[in-house]
């Protein structure tokens, strides 16, 4: 499946169903889940941490409350916060799991962040290589338009890089 690398807040995107790049107790802190949790409004963070907690690569979903999404789809790339770090085979699967996920709820449009990087300790060229080698190997139900999205100029120079080398592997 092919998906574009944009620039930005992910709290700030449209779709309809925005990825949480969770720990396993589902606790929206911060990173990601921060920037979700605050514009999200209401008590997103309660209903994610209801469903919880996961198992590593596990993923839950909730309302999207405030944010312009349908669902906010929680996937626990890493430990709970300070029990660990991501992994190669976490980040595989847990976008794998939220790609399935998404076209099990019958998403047409998905924003996912670079999974178990950041506050998760993994490597962003090398997480993001993952995130983007899943993607391309799922085969989509209701998916069209899948977007990786990366905070910063850095960030996105290297998502964009990776995505690019992947596409032309």
């Amino acid at each position: 499946m092919d998906w574009t690398v944009v620039q930005g807040d992910i709290a700030a995107q449209s779709a309809d169903a925005l990825v949480n790049a969770a720990g396993t107790s589902l606790r929206m802190g911060s990173g990601v889940a921060g920037a979700l949790r605050r514009a999200a409004g209401g008590d997103i963070n309660a209903a994610a941490m209801e469903q919880g907690p996961v198992d590593l690569s596990g993923v839950a979903v909730t309302d999207a409350f405030d944010l312009d999404a349908e669902y906010v789809i929680h996937a626990a790339a890493m430990p709970h916060y300070g029990d660990g770090r991501a992994t190669e085979e976490s980040i595989r699967v847990a976008t794998r799991n939220a790609l399935g996920r998404a076209d099990e709820l019958g998403c047409e449009s998905l924003v996912l962040p670079a999974l178990g990087c950041g506050v998760a300790g993994f490597d962003l060229a090398d997480g993001a290589r993952i995130i983007c080698e899943a993607i391309r190997d799922y085969d989509p139900e209701t998916l069209r338009d899948v977007r990786f999205i990366a905070y910063g100029d850095g960030e996105y120079d290297t998502v964009q890089r990776v995505s690019e080398d992947v596409r032309n592997g």
